[in-house]
């Protein structure tokens, strides 16, 4: 007997019993969409942590400003500045790795353009910030250093702000009131993804911040120390305010430097803070990787789980063949007694246990395509399906069927054909 009309025999079987043979696919369905959809989520999040870590720089390191105990300071014979433009300058001058260094201060104020108003975040960023976190112009163009010298009052818009603001009016010229202060648009930022799911100093929706001059910020807005008093502490406040600022990024000249740079960072920062621990010093791509690694984990543990369905759906598998087997003895004494050889009977069992394998593989992905739509759109999670996981889906999929279906074909091929006929 050929193994197509082997085929046919197997076929017939299944289609004969279609409901038994259905729920004995079921458990290689639900392990083959487990599989997709848990490998989707995992690449999902594995992706979106490359994303962020781009968006903040591969070569970056963050110095975020750290608020400390003030009766801390008191105490300390030594008073440090915070964090501010001179250690921006220092980190320039003395780490060779150094390509550039960005400071920024933020704060939340009112912006109003005619009868709209607003609250958002303003940057005051130096010219360099463009080039620290390799960013793009939808239009126009980013403020250089000859506006931070002059303190002028210009701006550039993030992509969400100019939507609210302007919607289909071109924004470049036109001027906002930022609290009492009038600014010209001069640029608009291209629509960035949001890194503000990293946990990182710094990550946010850059969508929605406007960018001042640093210089423009510093000197012509007040701030809460503006009302520190009179006396010696609150003009020295007032001072110290007027450099300080909340972010340093420090962009490295190689990635392979990142971690000398950042020792050498906390060295100089060290010695011109006096030992005082008022600033972070973060690399975000050592924060990624931890993330990742974390994925890792979560990804094996969930991979675990989707093999623990495929492995029960092979355990159905075997134990439904094996009953099947039970109920057909006399029907395999009979293809023995008229011809049939032990590999023919062996052939037709492994072959049911592989059209249940294919199949439930393929609606297995199916489901797995649908479940990872659902889990996207209702938990809002990123997930992103590979042919990778498919493939591996499917072929484990079909490796379970003929893994799990061999033993019992193996005990269908062995049997006696006298007394398989004799069998009542």
């Amino acid at each position: 007997m050929n193994r197509l009309e082997t085929m046919k025999i197997s076929l017939n079987e299944l289609k004969a019993n279609k409901t038994k043979s259905a729920l004995t696919m079921l458990g290689i369905v639900f392990g083959v969409a487990s599989v997709i959809a848990m490998l989707s989520i995992g690449e999902g999040a594995r992706q979106e942590t490359l994303e962020q870590l781009e968006l903040l720089g591969t070569n970056n390191i963050l110095i975020s400003k750290r608020n400390v105990d003030l009766k801390s300071l008191e105490a300390n014979t030594s008073f440090s500045p915070g964090l501010n433009i001179k250690d921006a300058k220092a980190i320039k001058k003395i780490n060779p790795f150094v390509k550039t260094v960005a400071a920024q201060r933020e704060a939340e104020y009112s912006v109003t353009y005619k009868s709209t108003i607003t609250t958002t975040k303003v940057l005051g960023v130096t010219s360099n910030y463009i080039d620290a976190y390799n960013s793009k112009l939808e239009k126009g163009k980013f403020f250089g250093e000859h506006h931070s010298a002059a303190y002028s009052n210009v701006c550039v818009i993030g992509s969400d702000i100019k939507n609210e603001l302007f919607k289909f009016e071109d924004a470049i010229g036109k001027k906002i009131k930022i609290e009492d202060l009038w600014f010209r648009i001069i640029g608009v930022m291209a629509h960035k993804k949001s890194a503000a799911g990293s946990g990182i100093a710094g990550a946010r929706n850059n969508n929605k911040d406007i960018y001042i001059p640093l210089a423009t910020m510093l000197f012509k807005f007040k701030s809460e120390n503006d009302a520190a008093g009179n006396d010696w502490r609150g003009r020295l406040a007032v001072v110290i305010d007027r450099s300080s600022v909340d972010l340093l990024t420090v962009k490295i000249t190689d990635d392979k430097y990142i971690q000398e740079s950042a020792d050498l960072i906390k060295r100089i920062l060290a010695r011109k803070h006096y030992n005082i621990a008022d600033y972070d010093v973060i690399i975000p791509e050592q924060i990624m990787e931890q993330k990742q690694k974390t994925q890792r984990i979560f990804n094996v543990v969930m991979g675990a789980i989707a093999g623990i369905s495929l492995l029960v759906g092979g355990i159905g598998i075997m134990n439904i063949m094996l009953a099947n087997i039970l109920e057909r003895t006399k029907e395999i004494g009979i293809r023995r007694a008229i011809g049939a050889t032990r590999v023919d009977v062996l052939n037709q069992f492994i072959y049911e246990a592989l059209i249940i394998s294919i199949l439930g593989g393929i609606i297995g992905i199916l489901l797995g395509f649908i479940l990872t739509y659902l889990i996207s759109s209702y938990a809002d999670w990123r997930t992103i399906i590979t042919p990778y996981s498919v493939i591996l889906a499917f072929f484990v999929s079909v490796g379970v069927g003929l893994g799990f279906g061999s033993f019992p074909a193996k005990k269908a091929a062995e049997k006696d054909p006298i007394e398989s006929l004799r069998y009542e």
